[in-house]
């Protein structure tokens, strides 16, 4: 039991460079993906904890209305997921409702991008 406590007092003491080099570790070496969390790392250059927030990797993009124009947002929805045009119309007419789940960072932009000049509003999660 003592050895597990003197492990989790080094993982509390580890630096934000030091986080960063074990979640990487734990990814490449071990395939462990490391949660999208906030991580309490130990002190800080000036003292006092320092809250460390890994960068999201996966993004759901929701469409939060269809604006003006539906038509053409319904239209967007089917070119961009694939979906039937009654899948498609059935997702705006439910809105807020999620487009797609666990997209990149680059993808769900475009999505938004796309969405938004076809004249929906668009939230990334």
């Amino acid at each position: 039991m003592a050895d597990l406590k003197q492990f989790a007092e080094q993982l509390v003491n580890l630096t934000v460079k030091e986080v960063n080099e074990l979640a990487t570790i734990l990814k490449d070496e071990y395939g462990i993906e490391p949660a999208a969390a906030a991580v309490v790392a130990g002190p800080a250059v000036g003292g006092g904890d320092a809250a460390v927030v890994e960068e999201q990797t996966e993004f759901t993009v929701v469409l939060k209305e269809a604006g003006a124009s539906k038509l053409a947002v319904v239209k967007a929805v089917k070119e961009l997921t694939g979906l039937g045009l009654k899948e498609a119309k059935d997702l705006v007419d439910a809105a807020p409702s999620n487009v797609k789940e666990g997209v990149t960072k680059d993808e769900a932009e475009g999505l938004k991008k796309s969405l938004e000049e076809a004249g929906a509003v668009v939230e990334l999660k």
